[in-house]
């Protein structure tokens, strides 16, 4: 792994993991597009890291008044506040993703990564965005999400598994299907990603720090990639404000074209 090569990927996490356009496809298809061997799954969780960062950032209010009402909760063994429901909800929600990426994990690493199959999976969930985000209605706000509302976006998350189906993607389009206006899904969403974010990051950095060592390449992959995802997260939370996520639709099925197109003329 060169250091231009570790940059690049680390912007590519960065800003694909947090828009509704799939990190894991990026990241598999930037080393086929580029022509340099593809690092593996092991590289790209330790760049999550990178993404981690800007997540505690961007949202450490929200997570210090989170981890308040854990104490709370634990200290009074009830749940009534927003946050403190939040939390529970988050917890839960976490759950399915955590199951199926066990289960799945060596597909994740192999058979999931082909490009034929990602390409499909960009086309097949950008129309399915554009559809719901299209259709649905928005008349609810982060603080109304119910346990039936986190079950069912966690176990949409499970779905991002696959490359191509984007976990931001995923649980953004669960949250529009369940009427959350457009940053309430965009921010439960992102608040979403931080808890299986840590358990990808524990489990995979390890493997990654063998691999590569403590490289000037590996932190200069995470040094990008939390930049990156800091831009994109406040890039987004102000674009859907005024507009609607048809543009990533449009921008997966363009790419999942590209890749389409690629192969064709590669045999």
């Amino acid at each position: 792994m060169t250091l231009a090569h570790a940059i690049i990927l680390g912007l590519v996490q960065g800003f694909a993991e947090l828009l509704p356009v799939s990190s894991s496809a990026h990241l598999a298809l930037a080393p086929y597009f580029l022509d340099f061997q593809d690092p593996g799954l092991a590289f790209d969780v330790a760049l999550h890291f990178g993404t981690l960062l800007a997540l505690v950032w961007y949202f450490r209010a929200d997570w210090i008044a989170m981890v308040g009402s854990t104490l709370n909760i634990v200290k009074t063994r009830r749940i009534e506040t927003v946050h403190e429901r939040r939390a529970l909800y988050l917890v839960v929600a976490t759950i399915p993703a955590g199951i199926g990426g066990l289960m799945l994990e060596d597909y994740a690493d192999s058979t999931f990564r082909s490009p034929a199959l990602i390409a499909s999976m960009l086309a097949i969930m950008g129309v399915v965005l554009w559809a719901v985000d299209r259709w649905s209605v928005r008349t609810r706000a982060i603080d109304e999400v119910t346990l039936r509302d986190a079950i069912i976006i966690g176990c949409a998350q499970v779905l991002a598994l696959i490359p191509g189906v984007s976990r931001s993607g995923s649980t953004i389009t669960a949250g529009r299907a369940l009427s959350l206006d457009r940053p309430s899904a965009a921010r439960f969403s992102f608040l979403l990603s931080m808890p299986i974010t840590v358990a990808a990051v524990v489990l995979k950095m390890p493997e990654a720090i063998r691999t590569e060592g403590l490289s000037l390449p590996l932190i200069a992959g995470v040094a990008s990639a939390a930049i990156s995802s800091w831009l994109a997260i406040t890039v987004l939370l102000r674009y859907i404000s005024k507009h609607s996520f048809g543009v990533f639709a449009v921008y997966r099925l363009l790419l999942a074209a590209a890749v389409f197109i690629t192969l064709a003329v590669r045999g």
